[in-house]
């Protein structure tokens, strides 16, 4: 809807340009937006104000000129009002909305789908979890939010590939090895002292368990740095075992599994740290690496390469995020967990240093969940063992209520999880209450079948067989801008990286809904008003379910 009174204003605009009324040698590029208020009309530019910066002119003589050449359009325009300091403020004929709602029908699956992203290669790398322990709830709040940011950039138009990356190197390695090891020891007896550091679930005992039934006694022969590669890729191959089967029944899917460990096999990191070395963006300082870091926007230089030999995560991380656009992405967006804030300057540095645009490169911060229970907050801690699995919430409350929850709140705000209300069959619940409103329109639509009224076709050409105008209530027209909203909120969240937004506009929506299905009947003895309302409910029976397809939750057809 938007982008036809785009056409118009800038169609107006040349009439004024070919005249001479306004200087301009071009259009400069201008945006639509909807005013918080309803008084303020159904869109708003601030056109005026840019080229009156260009013109040194008045920003209200410059809309007024604007005003006076938006002839010619009273079917789409019932009024244009110039307000503040040069705003132009349009108001929308019913007409214009009525004929949007056709367009919906039309499209049904396809309704929201655009072409912003033009096919353009965008990598989003999410969870990344080290596979030190089972995913605990946390986890997954950033497996939905990359899950449906890419859903959501795919119906924007992009080309986009999930990634996740595998931290299977390093110390943390070893620990989770030792710690398998010394379970494994202490079942057959020997009273040995637990790492202090070792992870303490009581996976680490399934997993020793699992060795003992499959090697029996092999390994108590062996000492610890004979034995430690074993249980090393053991432990970690069932772990991500684990991880892969729990983001499975989760719903979430990844198009490639990228291992850290592949990157030194392939040499990959000794040939970008000595890549850097010839720029000169790397230096020896006490028998280190360091990158120029803080030549690139860090607070500081930071390390690579330790005097003991070995590199740190950011060199590998570097090796990987140039072979991201090695492979042909032009944006490369990672989700990383809100501890990694330090982390992101540190990166966008190195990205820099690599000489690509550093507006390429998007992080998302997620920050914690407090799992609730009866009011109280649950303890979560991997390496203690005391944390909640993300499994045994999708079990206890369902997928659709974890995924939908874990989307209700910005990502770089706390979100509290309360698994009372999610497992509530009530309008308290908001997955309860959005999916009810879809069953509650496949029962009207399903019902009206019954009794042999049929629902009118839209014609492909000619638009709609029947005739929308008695759709006069406030409440129609209001719930009719809310559903042609749709495409307009996938391209705000696709430029954006909000993908939340999706959720408080379904909950906006399904409100008003609800509230008009309990005033107003739907199927009356007034033809002409049935068929009109039976394509309104059933436009919006299709954005409800385009917006929890891309949130990966069921629209139910009966509850």
């Amino acid at each position: 809807m938007k982008e036809i009174l785009h056409e118009i204003i800038k169609s107006s605009l040349k009439k004024a340009m070919n005249s001479g009324i306004l200087g301009l040698s071009e259009i400069p590029p201008f945006t639509l937006e909807r005013p918080k208020e309803e008084r303020f009309g159904d869109f708003s530019t601030n056109l005026a104000l840019i080229i009156a910066s260009q013109l040194s002119k008045k920003p209200s003589d410059v809309a007024g000129l604007i005003v006076s050449n938006l002839n010619g359009y009273s079917n789409i325009i019932s009024k244009v009002e110039v307000a503040g300091p040069g705003f132009i403020n349009f108001f929308m004929t019913r007409d214009f909305w009525l004929k949007g709602l056709s367009e919906v029908i039309k499209k049904a699956d396809r309704y929201g789908s655009l072409n912003i992203g033009a096919n353009e290669k965008i990598q989003v790398e999410f969870v990344s979890a080290n596979p030190t322990g089972p995913l605990h709830v946390g986890h997954g709040r950033g497996a939905v939010v990359g899950d449906v940011l890419a859903n959501i950039l795919k119906k924007a138009g992009y080309d986009v590939c999930k990634e996740y990356y595998i931290n299977d190197v390093g110390l943390q390695m070893e620990t989770l090895g030792l710690s398998t090891f010394i379970r494994y020891r202490q079942l057959f007896g020997e009273e040995i002292e637990f790492p202090q550091n070792g992870y303490k679930g009581e996976y680490i005992k399934d997993i020793a368990r699992d060795i003992i039934f499959k090697k029996g006694d092999h390994f108590l022969k062996m000492t610890e740095r004979e034995a430690l590669p074993f249980f090393i890729e053991f432990t970690a191959e069932v772990i991500l075992n684990g991880i892969k089967k729990d983001l499975s029944e989760f719903g979430v899917y990844f198009d490639r599994w990228y291992s850290e460990k592949t990157l030194y096999e392939r040499g990959m990191v000794d040939t970008i740290i000595n890549w850097l070395k010839e720029k000169e963006f790397v230096y020896e300082k006490d028998g280190a690496l360091w990158l120029k870091a803080s030549a690139f926007g860090d607070e500081k230089d930071r390390v690579v390469k330790r005097g003991s030999g070995y590199y740190t995560y950011l060199a590998s991380d570097i090796a990987y995020h140039k072979e991201k656009y090695e492979r042909g992405f032009k944006r490369v967006i990672d989700i990383w967990g809100a501890d990694h804030h330090g982390y992101v300057p540190r990166m966008r540095s190195a990205i820099k240093a690599l000489g690509f645009d550093e507006k390429s490169f998007s992080v998302i911060l997620i920050q914690l969940v407090n799992l609730k229970r009866g009011g109280q907050v649950i303890s979560m801690s991997t390496r203690s063992g005391e944390f909640t699995e993300l499994a045994e919430v999708v079990r206890e409350v369902g997928r659709d209520a974890v995924r939908f929850f874990c989307m209700m709140r910005s990502s770089d705000s706390h979100l509290d999880f309360d698994l009372d209300l999610a497992k509530k069959q009530s309008s308290e619940n908001p997955v309860y209450y959005v999916q009810y409103a879809h069953a509650r329109i496949c029962s009207i639509l399903r019902q009206t079948a019954e009794r042999g009224i049929k629902i009118p076709d839209i014609e492909e050409k000619k638009g709609l067989s029947i005739n929308l105008t008695p759709l006069k209530l406030p409440e129609e027209l209001s719930i009719i801008k809310r559903i042609l909203m749709f495409p307009e909120l996938i391209e705000k969240m696709a430029l954006s990286l909000e993908p939340h937004l999706i959720t408080h506009y379904l909950l906006s929506l399904c409100g008003e809904f609800h509230s008009y299905y309990n005033k107003h009947r739907v199927v009356s003895d007034d033809t002409d008003l049935t068929n009109a309302r039976l394509i309104l409910v059933k436009a919006l029976g299709i954005v409800i379910k385009n917006s929890l397809d891309i949130l990966g939750v069921m629209a139910p057809e009966e509850m």
